[in-house]
């Protein structure tokens, strides 16, 4: 018997903006397929419309045409509870100043299966401590958030996402503003835990080497099309060749990266 592991699909999907004058189309006809257990980057160059396609695919904006389906369920027919229940995201904005220890922003991730008192029950300090076992992080708990570095932060909001407890969780560039070690060690973080959970984890980057060794799959997006696939096979069919329309970069396929001109 063959299992469905997958989660998010879309249907001729066509992303954009509608204007006054039309509708201004950034990429159309995509069927993707987002499963189980996997680590799935995007990239493109700057403005090709990775954020968009996040926005589209977590229900925050409309497609143009075709649908997004979450557990065979179109994204658009969940309220805003069942939603954070099936689908968790993590955005590269600054957190609002505030008091919050880590513990506490961590367990902001239970909201959607709490009371109305929002108080925790035992299932949802379990949930708590998971993430915070999975990730490493004990040691952060009682500090405020204010007090930890950037790349200590990525790794909370993470754990928070993983609190949440959701099988697909969303990352709107996660390694920004992180130096190399840093993004090295958020990257291996994601690898390990849609191995460990078995959750889907896609994420936008545009650490592109590091997206290749790393990645389960990859939705490589160009202005000619959007392509998903294995990083090996996308090496094989030149897709990174045209990725970016500088001649000072270029693809190497036997090295499997990117090199100066």
């Amino acid at each position: 018997m063959v299992i469905n592991k997958n989660i998010l699909s879309t249907s001729n999907l066509s992303i954009g903006y509608a204007t006054k004058k039309g509708k201004n189309t950034i990429a159309f006809n995509l069927n993707l397929s987002l499963e189980a257990g996997k680590l799935i980057a995007i990239v493109g160059a700057n403005g090709i419309g990775k954020s968009t396609l996040l926005r589209t695919l977590t229900g925050i904006q409309k497609p143009l045409d075709g649908k997004v389906y979450l557990n065979s369920k179109s994204i658009h027919d969940f309220d805003a509870k069942d939603l954070a229940q099936n689908l968790s995201v993590v955005l590269t904005e600054k957190l609002p100043p505030s008091n919050l220890t880590v513990f506490e922003l961590i367990a902001l991730g239970r909201q959607p299966y709490t009371n109305w008192l929002g108080k925790l029950s035992p299932e949802d300090y379990q949930k708590i401590n998971q993430a915070v076992v999975l990730t490493h992080i004990e040691h952060l708990l009682d500090k405020k958030c204010y007090e930890i570095s950037d790349g200590q932060l990525q790794i909370v909001l993470i754990a928070r996402a993983l609190a949440q407890d959701t099988p697909l969780i969303i990352l709107d560039e996660p390694t920004t503003h992180l130096d190399l070690p840093h993004k090295v060690s958020v990257f291996k973080l994601l690898k390990k835990l849609s191995q460990e959970t078995d959750k889907c984890i896609l994420f936008s980057t545009h650490d592109v080497d590091l997206a290749i060794q790393l990645s389960d799959e990859m939705i490589v997006m160009s202005e000619e099309n959007v392509v998903q696939d294995q990083p090996c096979n996308l090496i094989t069919k030149g897709v990174f060749n045209s990725l970016f329309k500088d001649n000072a970069i270029s693809f190497d396929g036997e090295k499997g990266k990117f090199v100066i001109n």
